[in-house]
Order: C-alpha cells, then structure tokens, then sequence
C-alpha cells in the first residue's frame, strides 16, 4: 500500500464529501447520488453494474492476474432531518440531512476505487466497490443486492462506519457480534368504549395497554439468560380521545435489541404471549405486528484478527487500534457478513476542535474529515492482504 498516495487523495474525498453533504436523498431516493458515484467510477475507468431493486451500483474491477474477490461496502442514503449544523456545506435539500456520515463512508470508498484504478496491471483477482442504497430503513437496501449476486464468488467482505462517539486517531471493532439485531413491535389493544362514569360497562383498553406495560419489563429481567444482552424499549403508548370517555383502542409501539438468534425469538414468542395474555385479564384483545428488523451484526473472528493486524501498520503510530464492546445500534452490513466472512470497522472521527461532538442523527452532526484517510487506508490494506495472502 501506497500511505502518501492515499494521502494525496484526500482533497478529493472532502470535495466529494461535501457535494454529497449539500445534495442528500433519504432511503430508496438516492438517484442523484447514484447517479454521482456512477461518473466518479466511470471516469476511473471501472466498470459499473447498477442494481435493479433501487439505487444501488457497484464498482468492477478485474485484476491482471487471478486471485481472490473482496467486496468493499458504503451506504448512501442521508435522513429525514434538518439541518442545523451551520456549515459552509450544510445541506441544501430542506428536511434532509447526511447526519450519519454516509456520505463520508461513499467517498472514502471512491477514494479506495481511485487508488486501485491505477493499479489494476497489479492486482491479483477482483474487487467490487458496492455503493448500497436504503442503509437507515428496514428492510433496508442490502438484501436486495445480495439477492441480486453482489456477493457471488466473492471471498471476503468489509465496511466501516465513521463513529463520531470515537476520538479521530482511533479505529475499533470486537470480533463475533459487535452491533445488535433490531426489530419492532406494534400491539394494538381493543376493549370496549364508554362513559368515564361507568366504567363497570366498558373494557378499558388504557388500563390493559398499562398492565402490558410493565409486565413486558419483565421479559429482559426474568426469561432473557443474564450472561446475554438485551433490550425491549417502550416507545409509544396511544389511546383515548378525552378525558371522561374509556378508550377502546390502544396501541403500544417498541423496539427490541439482541446480539444471538435465539434470545431474538424468544422475546417476540414473550411478547405475544404475554400481549395476549394480560389483555385477556382484563376482558380486552390484543393483536401484535411484530417485524423483524436486521440481525445481528457478527464479524467474522478470522477478518477481525485481520483488521487487528493489518490497522497498526496502516495507519500507523499515532492511530490507535482497539476492541470495541458491543453497542446496542443495528446496521445492516450484518447481511453481508451472515452470508460471506467480513468485518464491519469503526473509524473514530469526534473531535471537539472541529465541532464534531454532536451524536448521530442529530441536526448538527458533523465529523471530522481527516478520518476518511484513516478509512481508506483501512479498506486498502484490508483488501490488500486479502487478495495477496
């Protein structure tokens, strides 16, 4: 690996960061930005294959030689935010913001792609450069493109994530699971309606919703092993239409996290259990949607003994390469790594200096973008020692 010539491409990854940051899409609207990587790629004289389920595409490039396939990932998609960051490139589509840093995760991965253009008489096999759609919303955009042969012959996959919660100088993943699934449950309760004066003839739905309540607290404390981490959140509770009339209906709405298969299933089969269950007490019916969101994200231990590895000498000494514990988000690279071996890495880029305190998702976020160097470097020895070993 060449450290000075990625070096040198690190004005146009900032340039290209930051046309992206002023023209965000949201999930499944990412024409524009497709559009954008599609001319970035072809002016590297790589070829382009786009996807057919939304805005994805993915960069080619064939080795002079034969050899191994490594896939490289970004997500595009921006969020429905507005922007408060005040910046010189603050977003100029109303209500929607890259307040995650995709768009900085699209150009280190051009940078990774501009590198290799020029040295594809070098390269021994293949690489594809995925530039994946719909990241932020289930069900998200990389099922699709694994449906559509993304991952086919291909013998190792990486992405990375800049992490503003970490120090620029720091880089980090765990190897097993590392981020948690994350699904959603909605539990709409039907009583039955009445006089808040005569409570004795109604079903109050409010009443049962409070009961289910607290007594979904119990399933993390009581039926989840200790020894494995969980989550069930209450994020909503709806009901009613006025003081003195008894609600018929009431909706709970939530979120569920969990880092194994099974301790994911068995707090959907508690969930329904206990939804009908309590709701029977008090003479109600209660029907649970439950959706299954992405699974755990769970690297493989092999690739993360790679990134261990191949990161100090990368980046060098004044980066410091770590272990992460698991956190409790949800990404759905966990896709890719539950079909082919992979490691997702985070590249830290908070830095009070610079302004880039504020965490993910909200209206001023921002990173410092001297860690996109960290980051291609990252993918570039990666793949490096992939495709050579």
């Amino acid at each position: 690996m060449d450290k000075r010539e990625i070096e040198q491409l690190l004005p146009d990854m900032v340039e290209w960061r930051r046309h992206l940051h002023r023209h965000p899409e949201p999930s499944y609207e990412e024409k524009e930005t497709s559009a954008f990587v599609a001319d970035r790629l072809a002016a590297f004289g790589i070829e382009v294959r786009r996807s057919k389920a939304g805005y994805g595409l993915t960069g080619i490039l064939k080795g002079g030689s034969p050899g191994k396939t490594v896939v490289l990932r970004a997500d595009m998609d921006a969020l429905n935010i507005t922007e408060e960051s005040g910046s010189e490139y603050a977003s100029q589509n109303p209500g929607v913001m890259h307040a995650c840093g995709h768009d900085g995760h699209t150009a280190m991965l051009l940078g990774a792609a501009a590198y290799y253009s020029a040295r594809r008489n070098e390269l021994k096999g293949e690489l594809r450069f995925l530039f994946q759609p719909a990241e932020e919303i289930c069900p998200g955009g990389a099922k699709d493109m694994i449906a559509e042969g993304v991952l086919e012959g291909a013998d190792a996959v990486y992405g990375l994530h800049l992490w503003t919660p970490l120090p620029l100088g720091t880089v980090g993943s765990a190897p097993g699971p590392l981020m948690a699934s994350a699904d959603e449950f909605f539990i709409d309760i039907t009583g039955k309606g009445g006089h808040g004066g005569m409570p004795h003839r109604t079903v109050d739905s409010i009443v049962a919703a409070a009961a289910l309540v607290t007594q979904l607290q119990t399933i993390v404390s009581r039926s989840v092993d200790p020894l494995q981490p969980a989550v069930l959140s209450i994020g909503t509770i709806q009901g009613g239409t006025a003081q003195n009339i008894i609600a018929e209906r009431c909706r709970i709405t939530g979120t569920v996290r969990a880092f194994d298969e099974e301790t994911r299933y068995l707090i959907r089969r508690r969930i329904e259990e206990m939804a009908a269950a309590v709701a029977a007490v008090y003479g109600a019916e209660a029907k649970v949607d439950y959706m299954m969101g992405y699974p755990p994200l769970v690297n493989d231990e092999a690739e993360f003994s790679r990134f261990f590895r191949v990161a100090p000498e990368a980046l060098g000494d004044t980066v410091q390469v770590i272990q992460m514990e698991k956190i409790m988000p949800a990404e759905d690279f966990a896709y890719y790594v539950k079909e082919i071996p992979g490691c997702f890495i985070f590249v830290g880029a908070g830095n009070p200096d610079k302004n880039a305190v504020y965490p993910h998702h909200h209206s001023k976020f921002d990173f410092d973008e001297d860690a996109m160097l960290h980051g291609a470097r990252l993918l570039v020895a990666l793949a490096d020692s992939c495709l050579n070993e």
